[in-house]
């Protein structure tokens, strides 16, 4: 049975997250990513293929290097589908905010 990674336990991992940011500024070899860590190259590898199997990364074939790159339409549905919940607490928050600013404390 092939079973799906869930995009959001994938982001979940500041690893993981850490490695988004370094391919959202430029495409990397796993190399490069790796070099950036204080972890296994295995470990960052993992990581990677995590990342690609949840469509976050694409992988591009440049000879024998494998060139990873941030992979913008899913990170466009993962901020459309959050979208919501932030707008919720944001109007959470400043309702809060107003509440505090006209609390008058009892004498």
């Amino acid at each position: 049975m092939n079973l799906r990674r869930d995009v959001f336990q994938a982001i979940a991992d500041p690893t993981r997250r850490a490695i988004l940011l370094l391919v959202a500024s430029q495409a990397m070899t796993a190399g490069a990513i790796a070099a950036n860590f204080d972890t296994a190259r295995p470990t960052v590898s993992k990581h990677l293929q995590i990342l690609t199997e949840c469509e976050l990364l694409e992988q591009e074939q440049n000879g024998r290097e494998i060139i990873y790159h941030l992979n913008p339409q899913k990170m466009k549905e993962i901020a459309d589908f959050i979208e919501p919940f932030r707008k919720m607490w944001d109007d959470r928050f400043n309702k809060l905010e107003a509440i505090m600013k006209n609390y008058k404390p009892k004498k």
